[in-house]
């Protein structure tokens, strides 16, 4: 399997000053290739340049300037391979139909991350093998900077990331190879139906609570982001603000990925098999259109556009995307099956009879069918559905 790994830096002062640097000369080269390209189709030849164009450029520009030097060859050419995604991922959206999103020139503060494509190649792993007690990273022009690793790391290393978070520092390593680690069989098979009063609930009727991980914090964030609209832009005191929202904001992330991993784990030791539905997250959380009033030129009818605010902002809340993304990647190390249903009639469809009516559902949280009388819980009636239309889907794929 191939796993990422990420841990904490701990650089001294210095390399913390030297390793902002290296972030600024990265995007500065960024910045300057995507310059060039957008120059070059403007010109009446309408010039495209590509990456390896680009690529060929980075050893003039080493030459002539002695910042850039400093840095390693292949990370630099691993920025460049970036700017050539954003231009791909550009060109394919323009090509469906989609919203383009012309790539942007990075500021100080949207270009944090930099990479190098292998380990050995301007950086290394575990530097010093020697020291049994500690762990390191060297980092061409920055030397060997400690590492907080809290976890061993399987795998053979492929590429290496130094990411910026805040005021911390991050090293992520991406590892091929990795072994599985499979559980004993559980014997049991369950359905999960996600929500919003629940976090999810199972075909068990077991209900895991939401952890309203922004509700708790959202207090301290509103007067924080009061706090920055009010600084002047440009100013100490609006960076110290920013910076104020960034860790709050950060801090949510990790407790929603905490909780995410923590709720995924229980599912994974205790069954083989887990039906989930599949979610366009994006699709669900998109704004509610303007309904033009057809009696008066130039106005619109309500929409429930404050009311979808809100449910969206509970979605986005309780981290559906993160908490599948963590439960397919620890279901596939512990040799469990995560099956995908369709969605559609999951919730108005009866577990008993199997009839389908929007009048099943009175209220959000009482399922009553009206063909049969069968009363449930409703988002356990859904989570039966889920479990029953998963079991088929693994039987179809099995048989195939």
């Amino acid at each position: 399997m191939r796993r990422a790994y990420k841990f904490l830096l701990r650089p001294t002062a210095r390399q913390a000053v030297c390793l902002g640097v290296m972030l600024d000369d990265h995007r500065a080269l960024y910045n300057a290739a995507l310059q060039e390209r957008r120059d070059a189709y403007r010109h009446p030849s309408k010039t495209r340049i590509r990456y390896g164009d680009q690529s060929a450029q980075v050893k003039d520009i080493r030459a002539d300037d002695p910042d850039q030097a400093r840095w390693s060859f292949s990370s630099q050419q691993a920025t460049l391979r970036r700017l050539d995604r954003a231009f791909a991922g550009f060109f394919r959206r323009v090509k469906a139909g989609g919203m383009p999103g012309y790539p942007r020139f990075k500021g100080a503060g949207w270009f944090d991350t930099v990479e190098w494509p292998s380990d050995g190649d301007g950086c290394r792993w575990d530097s010093q093998p020697e020291n049994p007690t500690r762990t390191f990273v060297r980092l061409q022009g920055i030397s060997h900077v400690k590492v907080h690793q809290h976890r061993r790391v399987l795998g053979r290393v492929r590429t290496i990331s130094v990411k910026r978070e805040g005021r911390r520092w991050y090293v992520i390593l991406s590892c091929d190879d990795v072994p599985a680690q499979p559980l004993p069989p559980a014997g049991a098979v369950v359905g999960v139906d996600v929500g919003i009063a629940s976090f999810l609930t199972t075909s068990y009727g077991k209900h895991e609570p939401n952890p309203t991980c922004l509700d708790r914090s959202a207090g301290w964030l509103a007067a924080a982001q009061r706090d920055l609209s009010r600084r002047r832009r440009g100013s100490a005191r609006r960076r110290k603000a920013a910076a104020r929202v960034g860790t709050i904001s950060r801090s949510v992330a990790r407790q929603r990925l905490d909780h995410a991993h923590k709720t995924a784990l229980g599912l994974v030791r205790g069954h083989d098999l887990i039906a989930v539905e599949k979610l366009t997250i994006k699709g669900m959380t998109r704004r509610a259109r303007p309904r033009p009033d057809p009696d008066t030129p130039g106005a619109f009818l309500p929409n429930g556009q404050a009311a979808k605010s809100g449910l969206n902002r509970s979605i986005h809340d309780a981290g559906w995307g993160v908490f599948l993304g963590v439960l397919r990647a620890k279901a596939e190390s512990a040799g469990r099956v995560v099956v995908e249903v369709n969605a559609r009639h999951t919730s108005q469809r009866c577990a008993a009879c199997d009839h389908v009516a929007e009048k099943n559902r009175p209220t959000r949280a009482e399922f009553a069918c009206v063909q049969c009388g069968h009363t449930a819980d409703a988002d356990e009636n859904a989570a039966v559905n889920i479990l029953r239309a998963g079991l088929v889907r693994q039987a179809d794929a099995q048989a195939a």
